[in-house]
């Protein structure tokens, strides 16, 4: 009988031993995967900074070029150039990003919104004037934003993408910057664009569109010197998705225009390079 319970501990201590290893063996396993693709989706990160960087620096090269070529013009002319406000036609995309260090002179919206001091109270002008006709409820719930929260955005979109499609890293990154851009190249980092939603209805998607608010303000905006950003059908000229709630300002000189033409500020930004 001591015999029999003597092996039968034996056994149970095998069984356990076995057990254990096994499990071991599959965390060892499941550890070098992660690894695996933690080091993957450091190569992808990596792989997508040197490119913006690349842009960022062909982008400091046209800047420099341009302001060598300006300083040779005559006074009269560079005056005109200035009192044009040519730099608020400034593209910030994945194709051009910012130059790295940028930020604007700020001044309060309204609460804790910031915007460039050249269009921070003529953004809450629009909005005040925009209640005031009983246009609904128009809020910022997005304006100024710095390099590191737009870092945060765009992370956790990503996270969010790979989480809800069940797709790879890689493509999660392509994906979540048609929605939230890639850090470096938002236009929120220059201080003239702001999300305007309608508080009636407070879901950043195409049917806020058809709320009060915006049907007034994509008809006013350019009175201000804002316009609709991210038009519909356009996203293959902006990279962006449809965004019936992000306006940029231009200067009104240049909203009208872009306006009445029914242009991106891509496409206007080309035609008047090539006049």
């Amino acid at each position: 009988m001591k015999k029999n319970r003597k092996e039968v501990l034996i056994a149970a201590v095998l069984l356990l031993l076995t057990l254990c290893s096994g499990f071991l063996i599959q965390a060892f396993l499941a550890l070098k995967e992660a690894r695996r693709l933690d080091q993957a989706a450091n190569a992808v990160m990596t792989a997508s900074l040197d490119s913006i960087r690349s842009s960022a620096d062909e982008t400091r090269r046209e800047l420099a070029a341009a302001k060598e070529q300006r300083a040779g013009l005559p006074q009269q002319k560079r005056q005109r150039l200035d009192d044009l406000h040519l730099d608020l036609l400034m593209v910030v995309s994945a194709a051009s990003p910012l130059p790295e260090g940028y930020v604007p002179i700020l001044d309060i919206v309204v609460g804790e919104y910031e915007m460039d001091e050249r269009c921070a109270e003529k953004c809450r002008q629009m909005i005040e004037d925009c209640q005031a006709a009983n246009m609904g409820l128009p809020m910022i719930c997005s304006a100024y934003r710095t390099q590191e929260y737009q870092e945060m955005l765009y992370e956790n979109k990503v996270v969010r993408v790979m989480d809800e499609e069940r797709i790879g890293y890689e493509d999660a990154l392509k994906e979540a910057a048609t929605v939230v851009a890639v850090p470096g190249t938002s236009e929120h980092q220059t201080g003239l664009a702001a999300d305007i939603m309608d508080e009636v209805y407070p879901y950043l998607n195409e049917w806020q569109e058809y709320t009060d608010a915006q049907q007034w303000l994509m008809e006013h905006a350019p009175d201000y010197g804002f316009i609709l950003r991210y038009p519909p059908d356009a996203s293959d000229i902006t990279g962006i998705i449809y965004e019936p709630w992000h306006y940029r300002y231009v200067g009104e000189k240049f909203a009208k225009e872009i306006s009445k033409r029914g242009l991106t500020l891509e496409e206007y930004v080309a035609w008047r390079r090539g006049r």
